[in-house]
């Protein structure tokens, strides 16, 4: 097999965002696309990293979407070329986010490439992702995504082999242009994660007691993994798992763990007679919803209450040494490491922020607004666990979700929390939004909104404690006298424009006011957050087009 050089011009829209290059299929589906940015990929490790991938290990999986066999037909030849020396890829391309982390920590690989738009659509005219996951199997941090674009603005071939890559619907190993081309089940490490984390005999006893629960897969990457551990090795009910057949287009469904995405679970455990806990993932596996009978928990308060319970996992039985958050993630789980004498971390948003203090043994919890909860166990935010997690409070405290939640605001308080996502705005217009917020921030603090008084108002900055990289303008923050917090930020995940986020907190101390809905929690702050930021004369949009 020889390798070739393929010349090819450089585009120039390929420098990756919080969670690598997220593009439209169409985009991807370029010529040399996709050959340049994992050619730039390969070229920016020994500077970004210290090392080439030649003579390494490295891990090669994705959620199954549309374009995800195509695009690993495509990288194992550029791997032999570039020298790796064995590739472990997952049965039918099939790897979800979180066990592509807990394989690369396992097996002592050099890195992965995850090939997924997580929660983004997919199918033909669907979006496309790639990224790359470091050896401590969390995804790259800045200085390599820099490095990479920096690479894609200048390069003028990528090499490959010219022969067909072997089959990857067979576990077994073969080997390729001198590179071992190992097939491996996508579930097997994972699985064995899992059972060292929870008691799963515990587990079983639940099961066995006729608790019911629902998980949708969303005709993505989790179904295999919900089929094996939740009915094959914790007893529960065939049919457990619904929509747990991965497919291209995700079935047609928006694979987003969210109450709108999520209706058909929502309206069972909305039921009389339904399940007693409800859960779905997101397209790659990291995301998670969790919802008990008449009752949609939050992310941020998943994130606390998991926190407040984390000693009956044994995974925590020592305690949890801190905990982190995403900047615009609510300030509930701060509550509970005050209450414990922990330190609480606040970070940008990314996952890849965590990372640091994760290996530094800074922090074993952590979370973000956006559906994602993870630990030290992988460095990756990861959906089944927080599933697994939360029925393990329920099989030790045998109570139900409503029950762990309502005990939970009376303890700690409860922080009324909602985002409003306003998508595909035009960039030159949420740009421009955001730079009026910057520079609003020195004439908030003294003004009054209705009853709201500002006391604080930054543009968030983070430098971090462990390797010391800085990065700013990560979200206008909006603090008042009581406690309640606006946050203005642009989203990095999206394809289309410009997706403006806006997070609004309310602290409720009084029980006897917690159990409102949110948007009553929240209705005096929504007209203020639009009004702060002018947001309907900037963008024209006089309502959100989605509230999370």
């Amino acid at each position: 097999m020889t390798i070739r050089e393929i010349p090819l011009a450089p585009y120039a829209d390929q420098r990756p965002g919080t969670s690598g290059l997220r593009k439209k299929v169409s985009v991807f589906r370029q010529p040399g696309y996709l050959e340049a940015f994992i050619q730039s990929l390969f070229d920016a490790l020994p500077e970004a990293v210290g090392h080439s991938a030649a003579g390494k290990t490295l891990v090669l999986g994705g959620d199954g979407r549309f374009f995800n066999d195509v695009a690993i037909r495509t990288i194992v030849p550029i791997a032999a070329a570039n020298g790796v020396s064995r590739l472990l890829v997952g049965r039918d391309g099939l790897l979800s986010t979180p066990a592509a982390s807990a394989v690369i920590r396992k097996h002592g690989c050099f890195g992965g490439i995850i090939l997924s738009a997580s929660h983004n659509p997919a199918g033909a005219d669907g979006d496309f992702g790639i990224k790359f996951n470091t050896a401590n199997g969390g995804p790259a941090p800045e200085r390599v995504t820099e490095a990479i674009w920096r690479h894609s603005r200048s390069i003028a071939s990528y090499r490959t082999i010219d022969s067909p890559p072997p089959p990857f619907d067979q576990i077994g190993a073969t080997r390729f242009a001198g590179m071992e081309v190992a097939v491996i089940d996508p579930v097997a490490d994972y699985l064995e994660l899992m059972q060292r984390i929870f008691d799963f005999d515990r587990l079983r006893e639940l099961f066995a007691r006729g608790f019911r629960l629902r998980f949708d897969a969303m005709s993505a990457v989790t179904g295999p993994y919900a089929r094996e551990i939740f009915e094959r090795q914790l007893g529960a009910p065939a049919g457990t798992a619904v929509s747990a057949e991965p497919k291209p287009d995700f079935a047609g469904r928006h694979p987003d763990p969210n109450p709108v995405h999520a209706a058909e679970l929502i309206a069972a455990l909305m039921a009389a007679d339904g399940p007693d806990i409800g859960a779905a993932s997101d397209g790659d596996g990291d995301r998670n919803l969790i919802v008990g009978r008449q009752l949609v928990v939050g992310p941020s308060d998943s994130l606390a209450v998991l926190a407040a319970n984390a000693r009956l996992v044994p995974w925590f039985k020592g305690g949890l040494c801190g905990v982190a958050r995403s900047m615009p993630t609510s300030r509930a789980v701060d509550r509970v490491a005050e209450a414990l004498g922990i330190a609480c971390w606040e970070t940008p948003t990314g996952w890849k922020y965590f990372g640091s203090l994760l290996d530094a043994g800074r922090i074993a919890l952590c979370g973000e607004e956006s559906a994602g909860t993870g630990s030290d166990h992988v460095r990756e935010k990861d959906g089944l666990w927080a599933v697994l997690f939360w029925l393990s409070i329920i099989a030790e405290r045998r109570l139900t979700v409503a029950e762990i939640v309502h005990d939970h605001w009376r303890r700690f308080g409860r922080h009324f929390y909602a985002r409003h996502d306003y998508e595909a705005l035009d960039s030159e217009r949420a740009e421009d939004l955001m730079m009026r917020m910057r520079r609003s921030t020195a004439n908030l603090p003294g003004r009054r909104f209705g009853d709201f008084a500002v006391v604080v108002a930054d543009d968030f900055a983070y430098t971090d404690p462990i390797d010391g990289s800085a990065v700013a303008q990560q979200g206008v923050r909006v603090g008042f006298a009581d406690g309640s917090r606006i946050v203005y930020r642009l989203s990095g995940t999206g394809t289309e424009g410009a997706t403006l986020r806006v997070y609004l907190e309310h602290y409720e101390p009084d029980p006897a006011r917690q159990l409102v809905a949110a948007e009553v929690g929240l209705a005096p702050l929504i007209p203020i957050a639009a009004a702060i930021a002018d947001i309907e004369r900037i963008t024209g949009r006089s309502a959100p087009s989605v509230i999370a």
